[in-house]
This record gives structure tokens, sequence and C-alpha cells, in this order.
């Protein structure tokens, strides 16, 4: 197999990958908290994430990825304190809990599908694992690492941090936690403010609770993915990944979780993508600022000059390193729209050249410039730098400047269909108007349409007109029948 190098936050260095079993990968992303709509805030960590999952599968591993959802557990502004994300919609909009949860992940699944994200090998509800946090906490509580104040539990970082380090990952000093939150000390039930909930008791108006051996509450934000990641990878797995926000304290809790319970550190390597920012702000609930997926989609946002096809969304999500921000604006989104369109024409182009015999071009050094940019890291931004200079030689080839043999045309497919397809994940959206398939169909939907209205069922014609323009597919009835195209 080829060496990937990957950057891991644990240690601050790219490291060479070398999963726990030589074949295998065990991988745990920490996904979406389903309380409204998703927005490209989540678009990013799935893109990402999805691309390695995708590039792991073609270097030849097997691949176990485990992508939660949370649906209890997560307070308002992270906290240890207020209500539950999701229970608190669900007061606003009379709901059961549970119907919020499921109608935001019904949400999330459609938007994941329209930007072609794979479903993850296993995807566990935070609610649906109850008992093995449950379970957990006992271990933590035994190693001498938890502590039951009125009914909640809460983790012991002072005590931890005698024996271990607290801060590793997020490259903090407890002495400077403790420090900024001394002021702060007496106003709750945690021995130190630096503390976390492991469970919380359930006040007399909180809807989610479930029974426990220290009475009705629920599990705190940050145990559920340490409890799901060790289910279903083990105690020791190869990768955890999620946004560069989670690094503290979610990440930094789960690390301290797996070492109290289990005396490892969960994930060997933990990997992040960074923020998407407007105007130099992070996008995101909380903030008020988000613009949610479907909003992309429909361009019904007031910030958006348009409605982006979810391939656009993808392809500029994948034009930065995954590591580095990236601020959204119209002009970007445009800009990215008008490279997708290239790059696919170009492989239209590459399908219609006619070999010649010898090439006078010599394309041989694409497939290991861009498998050396991947292997760095998941470059994928240098990798279409390189996508883009082969867009440039098909399309000197088709001015006749350049001549391709039928091996190099293979090599070039080969390569495109490797990329762009199977580990990028993009799909043309060319407006195909001459293909023969949509043609041939389109003929018969408009005789089956004229059979209709000679049969004068004139409800069932005009369903099948405006389910057509729904898809931006235009049905002209003139007085020699039915003709078609593509909205303008």
């Amino acid at each position: 197999m080829q060496t990937l190098k990957i950057y891991n936050t644990l240690s601050g260095n790219k490291e060479v990958f070398e999963p726990i079993n030589p074949d295998s990968v065990s991988m745990y992303v920490c996904g979406p908290t389903v309380y409204g709509e998703g927005h490209l805030g989540h678009a990013r960590p799935a893109i990402t994430f999805d691309t390695l999952f995708r590039y792991l599968k073609i270097l030849g591993y097997k691949v176990r990825y485990v992508r939660n959802i949370t649906d209890v557990g997560h307070l308002l502004n992270d906290a240890d304190d207020g209500g539950d994300k999701i229970g608190e919609k669900a007061k606003a909009l009379q709901l059961e809990p549970m119907e919020v949860a499921h109608y935001y992940t019904k949400k999330y699944h459609e938007s994941m599908y329209k930007l072609n994200v794979e479903n993850p090998s296993i995807e566990p509800l935070a609610s649906g694992h109850i008992i093995e946090q449950i379970e957990m906490i006992k271990k933590i509580i035994d190693n001498g690492f938890g502590y039951e104040v009125n009914g909640s539990i809460y983790f012991d970082v002072v005590k931890y941090n005698e024996s271990n380090e607290y801060g590793m990952l997020s490259r903090r000093k407890i002495e400077d936690m403790l420090e900024n939150t001394r002021e702060l000390d007496g106003q709750s039930d945690k021995k130190n403010q630096v503390d976390f909930a492991l469970w919380k008791k359930a006040s007399p108006e909180h809807i989610m609770r479930w029974p426990s051996p220290w009475g009705d509450g629920f599990p705190g934000w940050h145990l559920e993915c340490s409890a799901m990641s060790c289910k279903y990878l083990g105690e020791e797995f190869d990768i955890h990944g999620g946004g560069m926000d989670l690094v503290f304290p979610h990440h930094e809790a789960e690390i301290a979780q797996c070492c109290a319970a289990n005396n490892n550190k969960g994930a060997k390597y933990w990997m992040h993508n960074n923020m998407i920012t407007i105007g130099g702000q992070k996008m995101g609930k909380s903030l008020g600022n988000f613009i949610t997926l479907n909003e992309f989609f429909n361009g019904s946002h007031e910030k958006l000059d348009q409605a982006y096809h979810p391939m656009v969304i993808r392809f500029f999500l994948l034009q930065a390193h995954y590591r580095s921000t990236i601020d959204f604006s119209n002009d970007a989104l445009q800009a990215a729209e008008k490279g997708l369109i290239r790059l696919f024409n170009a492989i239209k182009t590459l399908n219609e050249i006619s070999p010649k015999e010898n090439s006078n071009i010599d394309v041989s050094s694409f497939p290991n410039k861009c498998d050396d940019a991947m292997n760095d890291d998941l470059n994928t931004p240098i990798v279409l730098s390189h996508l883009f200079d082969l867009v440039k030689v098909i399309n000197s080839c088709k001015e006749g400047k350049h001549d391709l043999s039928a091996n190099d045309i293979d090599l070039l497919k080969n390569l495109l269909n490797k990329y762009v397809t199977e580990i990028f994940g993009l799909q043309s959206i060319l407006k195909e108007n001459n293909s023969t398939d949509i043609n041939t169909l389109m003929s018969f939907v408009l005789d089956l349409r004229s059979q209709l209205k000679e049969n004068k069922d004139w409800a069932t014609a005009d369903k099948i007109r405006d389910g057509l323009n729904d898809i931006n597919i235009e049905i002209k009835d003139t007085k020699d029948g039915s003709t078609w195209d593509y909205k303008k």
C-alpha cells in the first residue's frame, strides 16, 4: 500500500498512518446534534471524512466507519447546566423530543444524500446507548475519577491530572484553567469548575430522562462518543475525527474518559477539519449566522445570489485543505461552479478525442503527482491543481495542439474516474441536452401525455408537466404537439 501521512492533533505532527490491524481501519467521527437544519458547517466534516473513507478503501483497507447522531445530552452552550438542545426545541414546538430528533435526522440524511456523502458503516444514536454510557460511568467511578453530588456524576479532572495529562489534545494547562475559573468556585456542585458532567440528575421539567443507579437523569454530552466508539471499534481504534471546534472540551473530555475507564486514549490518530467562516466569523447555529444546506440548494437565503448545486458545495469545500479555514462568499461559490463545469467538460472532451498512434505530450507523471498530494495529509487542493493542469492538456488536444495515444487516453480516464468520481465523490452537473437516453425517455413521456390529453385526462397530463417543471424540464404545448427542453 502507498504511504499515507495524516496530521495527528494529539502529537501536533504529520505522521505515517499505520493502522492497528494491517488490513483494516477503524474510524469514529462526531456527527450532528439534531435540533435544527443542517448547515454548511455540518457539510465540511461530513465531506472531509467521507473523502478519507473513500480514499482508505481505494488504498485497499477494509474500513469500519462510525458516525454518531447526538439526540440527547448536548446542553445549551456546550455547558453542564441549562436545557438540552433537543429538549428545548421540543418545548418550543410542543413536540416530543424524539419527534424533533427524528425530523432533523431525516433532513440531515437528505442533505448528505444530495452531497453524495456515503453512509457510514454504523450510525448509532446516543439515546440508544444509555446502558453503555452508564456502564462506562461505573468504571470511571470505580477507578477513582468520578464522584456523585445530589444525583449527578462529575469527572474529577484534578484527580485525573495527578496521574494523567488533562489538556494533552488542546495543549491547555490545567493550572491556567483553574486560575481562569477560580472566581466561580462554590457556585455549583462540582469540586472544581474544570470538572464536567458524566451524568446529570433530571430536574422535574426535564423531558428526556432515564433510570440509573444514581436516580433519573441523562448522560453528559462527552460521554456518548466514548461509550459508542468503544462499543463498535474497541477500546483502542485508529482514527477519531471531527471539527476543530470539538478539540476542547469535547474531544479532550473523551480522551480523559477513555483513559479513566480503559487506561488508553481511545483513538491513535485525532483528525480535525477547520471551520467555515462568513466574513471571518465562524458559521454556526449558536451565532445565528448560518445558512442551511437547503437554502444553498434552493437559493432562498438573503446572503445568496443564486441557488447552488450540491456538487458545487462539495467541490467548493474540496478546493481548500481540510485543516485550513474557508470563507464563504458568493464569488467563491460561483468560481467553484465554473471550475466544476470546466472539469466535467474536459472529461466529456476526453471521451470524444480520437486516439493517435503516438502521444506528443507526456502525461505519465499525473497519477504519481495526484497520489503524492493525496498521501500528504489529504491535500485535495493540490490534487485539483494537477487535475486542472490535465484539463489544459485535454483542451489542447481538442484544439489539435497535442496528440494522445489510446494508452494515454485510458490512463487519463482511469485517473479522472479515480479522483473525481471515486475519491472526491463529484457528479457531473452538465446538462446533457443531446443524451440519447433522455431523448428516448422524454419521447415516451410526451407520447404518454398526448394519449392522456386525447382521453381528456387533463389532471394527470398537467401533473406530469408540473412534475417535470420541478426538475427543470419544461414542456411546451403547441398546435403541432409538445416539445421539451431544459429550463434556461
